[in-house]
C-alpha cells in the first residue's frame, strides 16, 4: 500500500469522507445555497448520488477549490 491509501483508509476509520450539501458547503466556506447553484449550473464540486442523497467527498471539494483559486464564479 502506498501513504495516499494508508491516509485516506485512516480518514475512512475516523468518519465517512463524505459529506452532504451543508457540510461541504460550510467546509469550502460558501454558503450551502451557492454551492446548490454552482452544482446545477455544472460548475460545482464533483458530487455523488448516494440513493437520493448529494454526497460531496473531500477529495473532490479539495481538488475543486485547488483548481478554482483564485476565480470569480457568476452563478
Amino acid at each position: 500500500m502506498d501513504d495516499d491509501t494508508i491516509q485516506r483508509a485512516n480518514r475512512a476509520k475516523r468518519g465517512s469522507p463524505f459529506l452532504n450539501t451543508e457540510q461541504a458547503a460550510a467546509y469550502l466556506k460558501l454558503s450551502a445555497r451557492t454551492l446548490k447553484r454552482l452544482k446545477r449550473a455544472g460548475k460545482g464540486p464533483v458530487f455523488r448520488r448516494h440513493s437520493r442523497f448529494i454526497q460531496y467527498h473531500i477529495d473532490d471539494l479539495d481538488s475543486w477549490s485547488s483548481e478554482n483559486a483564485g476565480r470569480d464564479f457568476v452563478v
